[in-house]
């Protein structure tokens, strides 16, 4: 372990979880100890995630994510458990010991992202010589000023196989270090490594502390693909971020401005408009809405308007309203992408538009309007069905009311027969609800089982007693010399049984197994199934007898798994 226990426990203690969550999320009731709010984590209307004052723990019971201050740190900043140490330690004015002790992956971590800055300032540099001329060239087409191409970092990379590899390897940087950070490939024929980025003017990607995570290269010429992204790294992961976030979030607008492309991206910021951010290579994720909803309320959807981009528009609406984010479609005209309209039309015309955004309601309503021909009877049954069936989805009672009448003066329907189909479309679905739940109750097993699926289990009423056994070993250490007849292997759960082994040992060596110094020990998922365990109810007056029911459990089913070495017993006692 890369730090002392105690100083985990005085970081722990300087670092109050009810302060920390509350940087990102908004408390919105109290229950004695616990506070709770809409989790930061997955799309919720109805808060779920709580904050446990005295036990230093948080938890959601919608995704099951849990752990201490440190564990939350680490999966909302996306950061490794060292990073996401020091990230505490500054909060807390504290000097971090053993600097020297910090384990591989992170000396790792941090070489890949030093490796990466470099790589940043070779591509920018390159516009400046001759090796840049076609990104220069192809810069000054689009219009971007000399401004938006340093606030962002544009850069060259050379129409060469090797410029970027040699560049790095002489300050000190191994090839398997730039194989890592993605900025190499390595050949399958002569096995020696060549430059990913050739001949593409390069975006950096970075992230809302400034690190250089990866790049986004568009091609110069003719040729496919239009745009090279970074795969995931180490250090990079497209799901989790997006292009000009670093400076989006500094934005006096209320909103955040959703657009395909990165070229769009910077002519958006050069125009005034900068809440503009776009994905990287992939469809909007919960990830990205989830980071999003940390910094404003609203985001504005500008995509193509094409098929494929009103896929994404309701794909992007859908996530982004689960998150709490208030979703606005904007409605190019003439199908123009945004640095299109501004540089045809001015600044002025697309803030014009801009106020005019549609709600995503507004937004599906009249794409489906558009596929159906509302003169003949077929098209506008057609129409209402899909209508009736997108209103049933929403669950503002007020929404549907106000778009329910649109609809029926647009169709020539009654307002009634509107609400009608809506009603019945919601009763069904309701009886779907109740159905599965139903079906679900009568899988108990099912319903033991935990959700991450690396961590499920094989014999569901063991597991139970073995979570029953950590769950009193975490409550009350002193119970372990009752637990003393239990090996690990006694376990069908292999987690569970590795978490006894280590909660075991770190009592034998009278060591506290609290949140923040059990979190270096286990991945983000085991944390929160541990969490969860904990947060099972025991009665505290009867926690021997419950440590030696579950026991008895544990070797009841382990005997039935295993009769021949049960008859075995039998014989010796024989």
């Amino acid at each position: 372990m890369p730090f002392p226990e105690s100083f985990l426990e005085e970081l722990a203690a300087r670092n109050d979880i009810v302060d920390v969550v509350g940087d990102y999320v908004s408390f919105t009731k109290k229950s004695g100890a616990n506070q709770f709010g809409l989790c930061p984590f997955h799309g919720e209307k109805t808060p779920s995630f709580s904050v446990h004052s005295d036990k230093q723990i948080y938890y959601c019971f919608g995704c099951h994510k849990g752990g201490g201050v440190v564990s939350f740190i680490m999966e909302i900043e996306g950061l490794p458990f060292p990073d996401a140490v020091h990230f505490l330690a500054r909060r807390a004015g504290m000097t971090v010991p053993d600097e020297g002790g910090y384990d591989e992956a992170v000396q790792r971590r941090t070489r890949l992202l030093q490796a990466n800055k470099e790589a940043a300032r070779f591509f920018h540099a390159k516009l400046s010589e001759p090796d840049g001329k076609a990104a220069i060239d192809y810069i000054n087409k689009r219009g971007i000023s000399k401004e938006m191409t340093k606030q962002f970092g544009l850069g060259a990379a050379p129409d060469s196989w090797n410029a970027l590899t040699d560049h790095l390897v002489k300050r000190g940087y191994s090839q398997e270090e730039l194989l890592l950070a993605g900025l190499v490939r390595r050949s399958s024929k002569s096995g020696g490594v060549y430059d990913f980025f050739r001949d593409r003017l390069v975006f950096p990607v970075i992230d809302v502390r400034g690190n250089v995570l990866a790049f986004s290269g568009r091609i110069l010429g003719d040729g496919e693909p239009k745009y090279l992204n970074t795969s995931d790294t180490p250090v990079y992961n497209k799901k989790r971020n997006l292009f000009g976030i670093n400076l989006a979030r500094k934005s006096r607008a209320e909103h955040f401005l959703i657009v395909e492309g990165n070229i769009d991206v910077v002519a958006l910021h050069g125009a005034g408009f900068d809440s503009a951010i776009a994905p990287l290579g992939t469809a909007l994720t919960q990830e990205q809405a989830t980071l999003l909803h940390r910094y404003k309320g609203e985001a504005v959807l500008a995509f193509d308007a094409d098929t494929a981009g009103q896929r994404a528009t309701e794909t992007a609406s859908k996530i982004l309203e689960k998150t709490g984010i208030r979703v606005k479609v904007l409605r190019i005209p003439d199908g123009k992408d945004p640095d299109d309209f501004i540089k045809k039309k001015g600044p002025g015309a697309f803030q014009a538009l801009l106020d005019q955004r549609e709600t995503h309601i507004e937004y599906r309503l009249l794409t489906l309007k558009q596929t159906h021909d509302l003169e003949s009877d077929p098209g506008r049954v057609a129409y209402l069905q899909e209508a009736q069936k997108l209103l049933a989805s929403l669950e503002s009672d007020v929404e549907v009311e106000v778009y329910g009448q649109r609809v029926a003066t647009e169709t020539g329907v009654s307002a009634e027969g509107i609400k009608s189909g809506i009603k019945k479309l919601r009763d069904q679905k309701r009886k779907q609800a109740k159905r599965d739940m139903e079906k679900a109750g009568t899988r108990p097993s099912q319903s033991m089982q935990p959700k991450e699926r690396t961590l499920r289990y094989t014999n569901p009423a063991s597991a139970k007693a073995e979570e029953g056994v950590l769950r009193l070993l975490l409550q009350d250490p002193t119970l372990y010399n009752e637990a003393l007849p239990l090996q690990p292997e006694d376990f069908s759960s292999p987690f569970l049984g590795r978490a006894y082994e280590v909660i075991r040992d770190r009592i034998r060596a009278g060591r506290e197994n609290t949140a923040a110094t059990l979190a270096p020990l286990f991945s983000s998922q085991e944390m929160g199934h541990l969490i969860h365990l904990l947060n099972q109810p025991e009665d505290p007056a009867e926690t021997k007898q419950a440590l030696s029911d579950y026991i008895g459990k544990i070797q009841a089913e382990k005997r039935k798994q295993n009769p021949e070495a049960n008859l075995l017993d039998i014989y010796k006692l024989q």
